[in-house]
C-alpha cells in the first residue's frame, strides 16, 4: 500500500506542479514577440504531454487502486474530505487528460501569425481556461486531503 501512496504523491506533484510551471510561463510570455509565444506554447505542449497528463494519469489511477483496497478492507463509507478529494481529482484529472492534453497537442501545431492566428488565440483562451480548472479542482482534492489526513 506505501508504494501506491507513494506513486500517488509523485503524480499528484507532477500534475500539479507541471501544470503551475505551465500557467507561469504562459502569463511571462504574454510580454513576448508572437513568434517567441509559438515556441512558449509547443515547450507547454511538451510539457503537457510529459509531465501534467502522466501525473494526472498517475494520480487518478493510484486513487482509484487505493479507493478499491480501502473497501476490500471492510472500511466504511468515505467520509466528507475523502469525497472531495476523490471527486475534484478525478474530475480535474480527466478535464487535464481529456480537454487539456489534446488542446494543448493542437496548439503546438499553431502558428500565433497568419491563417491560424485566430485559432491559436481560441486554442489559447481555451488551454488557460482548463488548465485552471483543473488545477483548481487538484488543488482542492488535495486540499480535502490534507485536512482528511489532519482530523
Amino acid at each position: 500500500m506505501a508504494l501506491w501512496f507513494f506513486i500517488h504523491y509523485v503524480g499528484t506533484a507532477l500534475w500539479l506542479g507541471g501544470g503551475l510551471a505551465g500557467m507561469l510561463i504562459g502569463i511571462r510570455s504574454r510580454r513576448e514577440s508572437l513568434a517567441a509565444q509559438g515556441a512558449v506554447v509547443r515547450l507547454q505542449g511538451a510539457l503537457h504531454q510529459l509531465v501534467i497528463s502522466p501525473g494526472a494519469g498517475l494520480t487518478v489511477l493510484s486513487g482509484v487502486f487505493l479507493t478499491m483496497q480501502t473497501m476490500a478492507l471492510g472500511n466504511a463509507a468515505p467520509g466528507g474530505w475523502l469525497m472531495v478529494m476523490q471527486v475534484g481529482g478525478m474530475l480535474g484529472a480527466l478535464l487535464a487528460l481529456f480537454v487539456g492534453l489534446p488542446t494543448a497537442a493542437r496548439l503546438a501545431r499553431c502558428e500565433p501569425e497568419g491563417p491560424t492566428a485566430a485559432l491559436f488565440a481560441q486554442l489559447r483562451r481555451r488551454q488557460a481556461q482548463v488548465g485552471t480548472l483543473s488545477g483548481t479542482l487538484g488543488w482542492i482534492a488535495l486540499v480535502a486531503g490534507a485536512a482528511m489526513r489532519a482530523g
